[in-house]
């Protein structure tokens, strides 16, 4: 669980999106507990006007491996990453991966598939102190990468239902200044972070974007399968107007599958048809 002076998890927040009431609490009884948590914000890239904002956006979450974007800014700047397909690491059985991830990875695999023994690769390389100051500079989120409490596994886990947290606002945020090149970071680290991130079509709009996905944990700590959440961040262009996206969804109940990837699929359906009035 995140600790408790971050916003996004203030007991109010664990007791209305964990679902996490005491059995026989008064309170349980009383307040009622939201199902889920929804927010779609897309944005004019250039000049930040709002052209479709619905649900709570202003919250903040765990941003999981959306945080791949600012990391990879973060490994270009920092000369740890190289071009997009510099450097190739090979799987290690130390990492204790997934099947599915234990093979040689570069910048672009670990974007489009999401490996994270990539992503602790980088922050080992990089070292508490220097991943700190980094995240800092970027003003990304709250830029609080200590971890769990007690753990000392800022490195490992801290953008992993931990204590790094963002909102859907921040993150379009963070995006209208990688885009525009005012990020604090190189130019090659600009240029290269945009390169590497997946692509998609939505109608004739040519997204680029990152899933993100976690469950988040009830108020004993533990991972709670009835709370799916899912990001989907980026930015689309259709000729010659380009939109940043932030789209989270917080489910209410256990669902097969993997909640970015389905949010993804839903928004790039959803896309053409938003956009159509705007």
């Amino acid at each position: 669980m995140a600790q408790a002076d971050h916003r996004s998890f203030s007991f109010a927040a664990a007791m209305l999106i964990a679902g996490a009431m005491l059995p026989n609490s008064a309170q349980a009884q009383t307040v009622p507990v939201k199902p889920y948590l929804d927010c779609t914000l897309i944005l004019e890239a250039a000049s930040g006007k709002t052209l479709h904002r619905e649900g709570t956006c202003d919250e903040r979450f765990s941003p999981a491996s959306t945080f791949k974007v600012p990391l990879a800014a973060i490994g270009y700047d920092a000369g740890i990453l190289e071009d997009q397909h510099k450097p190739l690491w090979d799987y290690q059985p130390r990492f204790n991966a997934v099947a599915r991830d234990r093979k040689p990875v570069d910048p672009t695999i670990w974007e489009a598939d999401s490996v994270i023994w990539y992503s602790r690769e980088m922050t080992a390389r990089l070292g508490p102190r220097s991943f700190a100051a980094h995240v800092a500079k970027l003003g990304y989120g709250n830029g609080d990468v200590s971890g769990d409490r007690g753990q000392n596994n800022g490195l490992t886990h801290s953008w992993i239902s931990s204590s790094l947290t963002i909102s859907p606002e921040e993150q379009t945020g963070f995006l209208r200044r990688l885009l525009s090149g005012s990020l604090p970071v190189s130019g090659k680290a600009h240029e290269m972070t945009r390169a590497i991130l997946p692509s998609f079509s939505a109608g004739d709009w040519t997204v680029k974007g990152k899933t993100g996905s976690i469950w988040l944990r009830n108020a004993a700590g533990e991972i709670d399968r009835k709370r799916p959440l899912g990001w989907f961040v980026g930015w689309a262009d259709n000729k010659d107007r380009r939109v940043v996206f932030a789209r989270l969804l917080i489910g209410a109940e256990r669902t097969d599958g993997i909640p970015g990837r389905k949010l993804r699929d839903a928004f790039l359906k959803e896309l053409p048809v938003l956009m159509k009035a705007k």
